[in-house]
This record gives structure tokens, C-alpha cells and sequence, in this order.
């Protein structure tokens, strides 16, 4: 990938993008990218486990909104985007094996299974771009870095086996970029709304702000607060907890792109 020279990224529609990640040419974090269009969470699961997962994700809806559910076996989700393949359309894919990370890949090709149910779940990188429209900086994209997430005290309402806490992402802003930021994203709950909390890591469970437990840290500036949003990564704290023989998500911060414009996700 070259960027130009403003540090910008290159203008591409999503099914080039996607079409890129099929192809091999891109293995970047997402975010930056496509910023009118909706990226989503996957989580990709035996039809056995779809029903508990489908309730865990109507119970915890702040960090997992549904963009759209697949029918057993379907890799090509039409509500999603054209020339969908969710078996490659992902720049990276995490395998759990009885709640554990067992493996990443970037095609699911080989594992792929008739009775595999994709949930695709909005993401905050949705936003972004309505953000950076109102003049609010984020330093993760400056800085081409994945966003920060953490796992919290937070618990989820749980649905079978599924429970856990609550991930959230962290982006630092001036308070009156934060007070912005919450206007904006009250309007998107399909992409996850407002934010969860402002301020004090330390009162959502966080110990040590440096350290993420997915993506990357980034320097909170003496006139900033950090601004937590539910994440997506949520489902993967939930697939631990629920230690399935087979799961399948993405990677944190490496999303699906879709063809479904943020504009079309207003609340109000």
C-alpha cells in the first residue's frame, strides 16, 4: 500500500478494498478507510451455538449491534455488500479452539463448514470519519496504529454460555472534542453510540492505560481524556468464556469493509 503525500488514505470503494484484502494485496488495520461505509465485527460460529448468540448479542447490544445474521453455510451475506466473500474479504481472521486463540489466518477456505452462521456486529470505525469531518483528531489514525482496546469490569448480560466483560475502544480527545464526539455518536447505535465512560480508566477495571490488551497503545496528551466506546472485540471475550470447540472472528481492528453507507445508520 502507498499513501500520498498528506499521510491520507488512498481513495478506495469498498469492494476494491475488499477485493485487495482477497487478494492479498492489503493486511492493514482497517481503520481510515472507506470512511463513508460501515465496517463490521465478525464472529462466525456452529449453527448449534447461533440461537445462544443471537440472544447474548440482543442483550448486549451497546457493544454488539447487528448489522446482518447469514444463513447456515452462507459466505456471501447480500445485505452486507456485492461480490461478498466473508471466507476471504477480512485482512486477518482469529480461530478459537475451546475458548482459546489457536490460530490467525487470512482465509477460512479450508475450514469452512455447512453449518458455519456469520453475525456481523457494527464497529466504531464507522464513525471515525464523522469525527474527522467535525475537526476532532484521532491519534491512533495519524499515527497508523491500530485503535487501543481494553477488557473492563463491565459485565455482559450473559445468554448460554456465553458472558464475560465488556472490551472497549479508547480514543483521547480535549473535552470539548469528547463532549462533540458524544453528540455525534448518540445518532449511530449500530455502530455502537455513544461512549461507555470518559475519564478515569481505573473506574471501568483498566490498570494500566499503556497497556492494551488488543491493538495499540497511544500517548494521552496532559489536555486530553480518554473516551471509551463499547467494542466489537466484546463476542471474543464472550467466545473465552464460553470455551467453544470451534469459533472464528476477526482479527481486532482488522474489519470487514462493507457497501452499507454510515449515513444509511442514523438513529435521528
Amino acid at each position: 500500500m502507498t499513501l500520498n503525500d498528506k499521510n491520507e488514505t488512498p481513495a478506495m470503494t469498498p469492494l476494491q478494498l475488499r477485493h485487495q484484502v482477497r487478494s492479498g494485496e492489503f493486511r492493514l488495520p482497517t481503520s481510515g478507510y472507506c470512511g463513508a461505509y460501515a465496517q463490521a465485527n465478525l464472529v462466525i460460529l456452529p449453527q448449534a451455538h447461533a440461537d445462544a448468540f443471537l440472544l447474548f448479542c440482543q442483550r448486549n447490544q451497546r457493544a454488539c449491534p447487528l448489522l446482518a445474521v447469514g444463513e447456515p453455510g452462507q459466505w456471501n451475506v447480500g445485505a452486507l455488500g456485492a461480490d461478498m466473500d466473508l471466507r476471504s474479504d477480512t485482512p486477518g481472521y482469529n480461530i478459537y479452539r475451546d475458548g482459546e486463540l489457536a490460530s490467525q489466518t487470512h482465509a477460512l477456505h479450508e475450514l469452512w463448514r455447512d453449518d458455519l452462521v456469520v453475525f456481523a456486529i457494527g464497529c466504531s470505525f464507522s464513525f471515525e470519519q464523522m469525527l474527522i469531518d467535525a475537526g476532532i483528531k484521532l491519534r491512533h489514525i495519524e499515527q497508523r496504529r491500530n485503535v487501543a482496546m481494553y477488557r473492563t469490569n463491565i459485565r455482559n448480560h450473559g445468554a448460554g454460555p456465553f458472558g464475560g466483560e465488556m472490551v472497549v475502544s479508547m480514543r483521547p480527545m480535549k473535552a470539548a472534542d469528547a463532549i462533540r464526539a458524544i453528540q455525534i455518536t448518540s445518532r449511530f447505535p449500530a455502530v455502537h453510540g455513544a461512549p461507555v465512560h470518559l475519564g478515569d480508566p481505573a473506574l471501568i477495571g483498566i490498570a494500566d492505560i499503556n497497556r492494551p490488551e488488543y491493538g495499540d497503545a497511544v500517548e494521552i496528551m496532559p489536555d486530553e481524556i480518554p473516551v471509551f466506546w463499547a467494542c466489537g472485540v466484546t463476542p471474543q471475550e464472550a467466545i473465552r468464556h464460553a470455551r467453544l470447540p470451534l469459533a472464528i472472528t476477526h482479527q481486532p481492528g482488522y474489519m470487514l469493509v462493507t457497501d452499507i453507507l454510515n449515513s444509511s445508520l442514523a438513529a435521528f
